[in-house]
């Protein structure tokens, strides 16, 4: 584990390095924007619609689904709680409530679960977030952030949800192996292929997401719930649901990693477009990716 995550945090460093030394000119915002689109809408799609289409569906894909629905909820309502207590804004209100709420299931959790269990990490992985945590997200989510910030847009999520290729792949992957259609050889192979490069994309692309200029003292307190909540909250409902539903082996330990996740870049997109406090979610995700790397080998003990 603790090998895993320091070849993580090295890819992750690297392209944090990108913020300061732009290569071949290209700007790390700039290039994190054509390396994500192509995650999202080519790599990801095709791991997704390989790994879905010939992993093992069935009560297992249930109890991820329901232990991540019940983590992002949980979360949400502890962070709502505190939250009311707290001097806050709503645009850090909202902010802080997406932070606290869905982790980075994809973008660190499925490098990670690949990296311990391979495919069967990749499936976890997946189903855990498209099944559960994209939904939520582009669901309640998105209601939150119009809520709670200064846009203006009228808000449609199934129109949303309805948008998101690597979520559609996962039906048709689930659907062929529901049906009983096999995998080619030559299908599994271009997929494979294609979906490799997935991981280092990914962690290239978080690490220059992270803003660490953000990490001031004044900030750090003010996101401190958000950080607890996530980083230790979720995780525990995770793990507590998932041994009331009979979840065990390696799926116990995916899913808690899974919980245990920081929080999840793609909310940086949602407070710029709905008018969230940007700069302090930034500071949660970034604050929270590098403890993150002392948090998860203990959840990993602790679920082993």
């Amino acid at each position: 584990m603790i090998s895993v995550i320091l070849q993580m945090a090295g890819t992750i460093a690297l392209g944090h390095i990108w913020r300061y030394l732009p290569l071949g000119g290209w700007t790390a915002d700039r290039a994190r924007g054509a390396l994500t689109s192509s995650v999202y809408y080519l790599f990801l799609p095709a791991l997704v619609f390989a790994v879905l289409w010939r992993a093992p569906l069935g009560v297992d894909t249930l109890r991820i689904a329901g232990t991540a629905a019940v983590a992002v909820i949980g979360s949400l309502a502890l962070m709502y709680a505190v939250g009311r207590l707290m001097p806050l804004t709503r645009p850090q209100f909202g902010a802080l409530l997406l932070a606290a709420s869905f982790p980075n299931a994809t973008y660190m959790g499925l490098p990670l679960l690949d990296s311990l269990f391979g495919d069967a990490g990749q499936a976890v992985a997946i189903q855990y977030d498209l099944f559960a945590c994209t939904p939520l997200l582009l669901s309640v989510g998105i209601l939150l952030a119009a809520r709670f910030g200064d846009s203006e847009e009228e808000v449609h999520p199934l129109k949303t949800l309805l948008k998101v290729p690597p979520l559609w792949a996962a039906v048709a992957g689930a659907g062929l192996n529901l049906a009983g259609v096999g995998q080619p050889d030559w299908a599994a192979e271009w997929l494979d292929r294609l979906g490799a490069a997935v991981v280092p994309i990914m962690l290239v692309a978080l690490g220059m997401s992270l803003r660490l200029e953000t990490l001031t003292g004044r900030q750090l307190l003010t996101v401190s719930p958000a950080i607890a909540i996530q980083l230790l909250w979720m995780p525990l409902i995770a793990l507590g649901f998932a041994l009331m539903v009979g979840t065990s082996g390696q799926t116990l330990t995916a899913v808690v990693l899974e919980g245990a996740m920081p929080v999840m870049v793609l909310g940086l997109v949602l407070c710029d477009r709905f008018g969230l406090d940007t700069n302090l979610y930034a500071t949660t995700a970034s604050a929270s990716t590098l403890l993150a790397l002392l948090t998860l080998p203990f959840w990993h003990g602790v679920a082993i």
